[in-house]
């Protein structure tokens, strides 16, 4: 029989070394790789929205979070998934519309939700996550947990109204709640600057909401203000905003060729690729052996997915809701 490579484990304190860090950030890469080239394929239902080169801002802002705590994500969202806790094979599974998915294969890339690991959904809409997000840190504080919520959101969604009505009820109630803004330069198809003024780490400061912009390419630089704001949301500090500044590699939608940007830009980025940055913390054969483990890891998703069954039309229980990850 073949030998079968069991899904790593990624609970509380994976992600609490330098080496558990850049594990995940190569898994998340060559998991968009791998779901990219099975888009062109047809083999990835609907639309796909790669995160590629913005992954040190969600593993970074995880490494500090619980099971417990809850993570609202968004259209770009499988490395959140993954940095949460979410099974490469089931996330590939969901993906690629197999009933063996987290959602029976029903959900797809923008409505990934596992809330056995507190990952409280991925989102089509842009900035609805945000509500969500001061929902469920209000439900925490309600309770008198010490768990936390961070929610990830785009710099387009600072433009929403959901945005504004999150930081100020935050902000108000003083709600253990950690914004992450990825700003990866692009809102959708256009440069910030046509739709964003002023400067979004600043944007709490009316309401009394600490702000800070770190770079979103550094998984060290992102921990560690997003340990503070996690430790300050424990202790009943109330919500920190985060700016990350990132930069996605690829257009805003698989198949979308991005022309509208300048090569030398995009160039400019990729030579700031976060996984070499995250790589060069470790040495060469340890680097190497995770290097073979994520690939690992990865063949047996994707043979998992391919070997389970398509979803049909039938009658969708939410017995798998309970189950854990």
């Amino acid at each position: 029989m073949p030998e079968v490579h069991v899904p790593v484990a990624r609970g509380d304190g994976a992600l609490r070394t330098a080496a558990g860090r850049y594990r995940l950030m190569r898994l998340s890469r060559r998991f968009e790789e791998t779901v990219h080239d099975q888009h062109g394929e047809g083999q990835v239902p609907g639309p796909l929205h790669l995160s590629i080169g913005q992954e040190a801002v969600a593993v970074g802002a995880c490494a500090e979070l619980r099971r417990s705590d809850a993570v609202l994500s968004t259209h770009r969202g499988h490395h959140h998934c993954l940095a949460k806790g979410a099974r490469a094979d089931r996330l590939m599974a969901e993906l690629l519309g197999r009933e063996s998915g987290y959602s029976r294969g029903r959900g797809g890339s923008m409505h990934v939700a596992i809330p056995s690991i507190g990952l409280l959904g991925t989102n089509g809409i842009v900035g609805a996550g945000l509500p969500i997000a001061t929902g469920a840190a209000y439900a925490m504080q309600a309770q008198d947990r010490d768990d936390v919520t961070v929610a990830f959101f785009g710099e387009g969604a600072t433009g929403t109204g959901a945005f504004g009505e999150a930081v100020n009820i935050a902000a108000l109630w003083a709600l253990p709640l950690v914004f992450v803004c990825e700003n990866n330069q692009y809102v959708e198809l256009t440069p910030q600057d046509v739709h964003v003024a002023g400067e979004i780490w600043r944007r709490g400061e009316s309401h009394g909401i600490p702000g800070v912009r770190v770079d979103g390419n550094d998984v060290e630089a992102v921990r560690e203000a997003a340990a503070t704001a996690i430790a300050r949301a424990r202790g009943g500090g109330g919500p920190t905003l985060i700016e990350a500044v990132t930069y996605r590699w690829f257009g805003h939608y698989a198949g979308d060729r991005a022309a509208y940007r300048d090569s030398r830009e995009v160039d400019s980025w990729r030579a700031r690729d976060p996984l070499v940055a995250a790589r060069a913390a470790l040495d060469d054969a340890e680097a190497d052996a995770l290097d073979a483990e994520v690939e690992r890891e990865i063949a047996d998703a994707l043979a998992f997915a391919q070997r389970s069954a398509v979803t049909g039309p039938g009658a969708l229980a939410i017995d798998h809701l309970k189950e854990t990850a």
